[in-house]
């Protein structure tokens, strides 16, 4: 089988691609732009992406493309329609990241709450040399312990949040955002309740027409003024006008985004300068990629590719 892997960069330079090699045949391309999509995948059988788009322009110049493979949960960027229609099996890859997003969530609730980048750079400049005390605790910070922790999105890397949480002290609630009602060990609460009531909220939803938008001007009234919120769903989200404005204007405390709209941000986004002001930490879109996590991932893929080689169905939105 020929196999074409389009964005080997997504994935990191540190890890053996090769072992795809072990399914077929396999090329593999740093980055695709969408004018080269269709030369590189003129003979596929196997495509493995992450972003790059196939749609039903791109997808009918396959004639020989029988499965996609994405190196990811997420299937947007791939007309799952055409797929049905047409006999090509799409296969995502789901759970392989929880460890890694619960730990980045952690380090950026850590940074922020603690106000690492101020003390980081207390030392770096020298100030404590200088320093008539032993200790500085000028920019004062507040334990988990007793705090109110509030989930939105309970999948698997919500429950390893909230358990990390719990370990830390602090009592966890949640708002279903799917709608799904399950057996939960914590409280549900309506959105507007978690939000008046959480110290520290996370996001770990999918974008679904639910959830756009799902924090703006309104959400950010009810939430307490020293309240830290954290994105590690997707950027779209939060309203970014509206998270700009509520941190401009005090109404929250700070916020980590490891998530944006625009990924990279555009160049005229005003959340840059939020960063220098030190009231929004961003990370780019990395709270995945721990090596264990990427590991897992394309363990995944082959086992998904083999699968389809033995003729059966593993992982298969299409």
């Amino acid at each position: 089988m020929n196999i074409v892997l389009l964005d080997a960069g997504t994935l990191g330079s540190d890890l053996d691609l090769n072992i795809f090699s072990e399914a077929g045949k396999c090329t593999i391309w740093e980055h695709t732009k969408p004018d080269q999509v269709e030369q590189r995948t003129r003979e596929a059988n196997i495509i493995i992406t992450n972003r790059v788009l196939l749609g039903e322009k791109e997808l009918s110049r396959m004639p020989d493309l029988k499965l996609i493979c994405l190196t990811a949960t997420g299937f947007n960027t791939i007309d799952t329609d055409y797929c049905r229609k047409h006999g090509i099996g799409v296969a995502n890859v789901a759970g392989y990241s929880t460890e890694s997003v619960a730990q980045h969530t952690f380090a950026m609730l850590f940074y922020l709450a603690e106000h690492s980048r101020y003390y980081d750079d207390y030392i770096r400049q020298g100030r404590y040399r200088d320093d008539n005390h032993f200790a500085d605790v000028s920019k004062p910070w507040h334990e988990i312990c007793g705090k109110t922790w509030g989930i939105l999105g309970l999948g698997a890397i919500g429950r390893r949040v909230a358990r990390i949480a719990e370990a830390f002290g602090a009592r966890v609630v949640y708002s279903s955002i799917s709608g799904v009602q399950r057996e939960e060990p914590w409280p549900e609460l309506p959105l507007e309740d978690l939000l008046k009531e959480s110290d520290i909220v996370s996001i770990h939803a999918p974008l679904t027409e639910r959830t756009e938008n799902l924090l703006s001007h309104k959400e950010f009234e009810l939430m307490k003024r020293e309240a830290i919120l954290l994105n590690l769903g997707r950027g779209a989200i939060i309203n970014e006008e509206a998270l700009v404005r509520a941190l401009e204007q005090e109404k929250i405390l700070c916020a980590g985004l490891d998530v944006l709209k625009d990924e990279p941000p555009r160049e005229d986004s005003p959340l840059p300068a939020l960063v220098d002001r030190g009231k929004l930490y961003i990370t780019p879109h990395n709270a995945w990629g721990s090596v264990e996590s990427r590991n897992r991932l394309i363990r995944e893929v082959l086992e998904n590719i083999r699968a389809f080689q033995n003729g059966t169905e593993r992982n298969r939105i299409v």
